[in-house]
């Protein structure tokens, strides 16, 4: 079974944090009010079902044709969680106002997914470290996707809902907000990486 801990600390920090998902939904509802801007959830939400989907079936085919290749995913994970750590420590205001000038549309909301660096690299990362080492049925896969995309879809509804209201409490927040976030991420890095299975 997966360490529980770190794959949800991991899941909740990605998903949660600000990224171009969450983003446009705050913007959207800010701009048209939440109820149109559902439309552009929903798409988020099937985007992410299809990604998290081929994240899952890619990582199965390294692993049955190279079961080495964990301990270099694992690695290459943790590189790319303790990189996003410091970019969410990093993070300043403006730059979470780039592109948010797109529309607000369930086509928008699925394409995204497709051209969005963060989830796809999430999707790799969470199936890769998290899942596949313990889980390959088709069913399992297909649960374990949806679920994820469920939980994409609680954060960007959250952000819309919350709209200028979220947005005024992370500014206010930002620097503790963003060393919380980002020092739970990299806890996550460490765990999947191995290092803590080479201490011990």
């Amino acid at each position: 079974m997966t360490n529980i801990v770190p794959f949800l600390s991991y899941v909740f920090v990605v998903t949660f944090t600000p990224g171009p998902n969450n983003i446009m939904s705050l913007v959207n509802a800010n701009k048209h009010g939440y109820k149109k801007t559902v439309k552009f959830t929903l798409g988020v939400f099937s985007g992410f079902i299809i990604i998290m989907l081929m994240s899952s079936y890619f990582n199965l085919i390294l692993f049955n044709i190279m079961p080495k290749v964990k301990i270099f995913m694992g690695i290459i994970g943790a590189m790319y969680m303790t990189y996003l750590a410091i970019k969410i420590i990093k993070s300043k205001d403006s730059e979470e106002k780039k592109g948010s000038k797109n529309l607000n549309s369930y086509i928008t909301g699925l394409t995204m997914q497709f051209v969005n660096p963060k989830v796809i690299l999430y999707g790799i990362t969470v199936m890769s470290n998290f899942i596949i080492p313990y889980y390959k049925s088709n069913l399992a896969l297909i649960i374990i996707s949806v679920l994820l995309a469920f939980v994409a879809l609680l954060s960007t509804t959250c952000w819309a809902l919350f709209g200028a209201l979220f947005q005024k409490l992370l500014l206010k927040y930002r620097k503790p907000f963003n060393i919380a976030f980002g020092l739970l991420l990299i806890y996550s890095a460490v765990s999947i990486s191995g290092i803590m299975d080479l201490l011990n």
